[in-house]
């Protein structure tokens, strides 16, 4: 008896499903990671984002550059603004979507996750080889830019 060799879709939904639990682990993680902070996941990738953009950014500038939805990234936003980690401003393009800057407390904060994050991932890359690490990114991208296609719904039944 012979065994079928996995097609490429198959193994790229164990791909998808691998990706699924290392996101689940990696916002666990990074949420004790950030916790002594006082931030979580979430509100450390507001915050980065906000910080990293160089620029005042509003909540859907956000939402895209962090792959989340508008009404998520704004939750954030306004959590991170009431607690001093980001000043909201006057968008005079748009009157009902401010922009965020990070305030001085945001900055100090984003560059001890920063510092945080560089030594975690420096211990988690310790035992892996450089060509994995590349090859694992250069999948991933890819893979993001595919997913610009249009999802199939032809034949979809509950």
């Amino acid at each position: 008896m012979t065994t079928q060799p996995s097609t490429k879709a198959s193994i790229l939904t164990d791909i998808m499903l691998a990706v699924f639990r290392v996101n689940g682990r990696l916002l666990e993680k990074g949420d004790q990671l950030v916790a002594p902070l006082n931030l979580t996941s979430a509100r450390w990738q507001v915050l980065g984002a906000v910080a990293m953009a160089g620029n005042p950014l509003s909540a859907p500038q956000v939402a895209e550059a962090m792959g989340v939805t508008r009404q998520g990234a704004q939750k954030q936003l306004n959590k991170l603004e009431e607690e001093g980690f980001l000043k909201m401003l006057p968008n005079p393009r748009h009157e009902r979507s401010p922009l965020f800057v990070p305030t001085d407390k945001g900055n100090r904060t984003i560059a001890a996750t920063m510092s945080l994050q560089m030594a975690w991932a420096t211990g988690l890359s310790s035992s892996l080889s450089l060509q994995n690490l590349k090859s694992t990114l250069e999948l991933l991208n890819t893979m993001y830019e595919l997913l610009d296609s249009p999802v199939p719904t032809k034949g979809a039944k509950p």
